[in-house]
């Protein structure tokens, strides 16, 4: 269907109408030849290995690459975002080193559903307005580069860590986007407003951006707990703190924070049971109530042995004696990452001697050369 201006802007205000009242706090409209840097910026963080193991980057480079990649039809790209702010500093729970600290963002329901589930609403009313007009919802597992189009659509720009930062919610927002052959009119781009501010930089514990703007994936947090899947590298493991699922701080520390509000959508407030829950009880989930526990959440993805692996390697940096034999309990695990993960712990926790004695008795029985390695590892701390 062919539309003149005044039926675009109509069709503009309406999809704005819409998203607003499913709960979507920015909505803005972009071209998908409006972020022609994306390909090349892509192609050299490949080339770097900054994707650590997320070799699904790697596989779709190409759709990645630009909007017309994956859908050649598209003419214009209707950036969605839900700010889910906390309604309190994330970054307090790092003193206490006896709780685990969680991701704002997985305190409680998965975003993807939520936005998702909302988006399929809006494009649906959409598309009954838009009479013969196709489109597609994606929500940050398609490749699509998200932060680039919402930059370009005038919603935020990419702040010196990468992600978006608004001038109204600061770094807390949600991503969706829907691709239609409608033609829209569009937006006016956002500018860079970090200036010389290099709080994000400065703050990171494990220094994982080389340069401003750059991110090293094989070193944050975030990676390190979510979507690394063997044991944590010795060098990154006391930096990590009590962080058991995700990091913050980059996030946190940002100026523009000062604008953002609590998350409106309740179901991405955080659940009191995921606030602060302490690192004595996590240890205790076997892999029934591990699932109960995060259902619906998007920690249950990593799964029990890795969250497992995260919640003892944040033990091993609590200086809490009570942890000693809860810890030990997992020396005996069916799996080598919580095994192992649970010897480094208690050689952070135990004296030499302890842990010496500790060794002699569980080292010899064991045959799995990373656990092996992780009381080797141990030895060497103690000395």
């Amino acid at each position: 269907m062919q539309m003149n201006l005044n039926q675009q802007e109509r069709l503009k205000q309406f999809i704005i109408e819409e998203s607003r009242a499913a709960g979507f706090d920015v909505i803005a409209i972009t071209s998908p030849d409006s972020i022609p840097q994306a390909e090349e910026r892509l192609r050299e963080y490949l080339s770097l290995g900054r994707h650590a193991s997320m070799e699904w980057m790697r596989e779709t480079e190409e759709r990645r690459s630009s909007p017309q990649a994956l859908w050649p039809e598209v003419r214009s790209i209707i950036v969605l975002a839900m700010n889910y702010g906390p309604d309190s500093d994330p970054l307090t729970i790092l003193e206490q080193k006896d709780k685990a600290a969680i991701s704002v963002y997985a305190q409680n329901r998965d975003y993807h559903d939520i936005i998702k589930g909302k988006l399929k609403g809006v494009a649906s009313r959409f598309a009954s307005r838009a009479t013969g007009e196709d489109l597609k919802v994606f929500v940050d597992t398609a490749p699509v580069m998200e932060k680039p189009l919402a930059e370009a659509a005038g919603l935020g720009w990419q702040g010196k860590h990468t992600n978006l930062v608004s001038r109204t919610h600061g770094s807390w927002l949600f991503l969706g986007t829907i691709f239609t052959t409608a033609m829209l009119p569009v937006d006016t781009k956002e500018q860079d407003h970090c200036g010389s501010c290099r709080a994000c930089l400065d703050t990171c514990p494990t220094s994982a951006f080389p340069a401003p703007y750059q991110l090293d994936a094989r070193r944050c947090i975030s990676y390190l707990t979510i979507e690394h899947k063997e044991p944590i590298a010795l060098e990154f493991r006391k930096a990590m703190g009590n962080r058991i699922y995700g990091c913050d701080d980059c996030l946190a520390v940002c100026p523009w924070n000062k604008f953002a509000e609590t998350a409106r959508e309740s179901k991405l407030r955080a659940r009191d049971d995921l606030r602060s829950p302490s690192l004595a009880y996590l240890l205790t989930l076997d892999d029934p109530t591990f699932r109960t526990l995060f259902s619906g959440s998007p920690i249950k993805r990593i799964g029990r042995d890795r969250f497992l692996r995260n919640v003892l390697n944040a033990c091993g940096n609590s200086d809490d004696p009570n942890l000693i034999e809860p810890v030990k309990r997992h020396l005996s695990d069916p799996s080598p990452l919580v095994r192992g993960s649970a010897v480094w712990a208690l050689s952070q926790l135990l004296n030499a001697e302890s842990f010496s004695n500790l060794r002699l008795i569980h080292a010899v029985k064991e045959n799995d050369a990373g656990v092996l390695t992780e009381w080797h590892n141990g030895a060497n701390n103690q000395l």
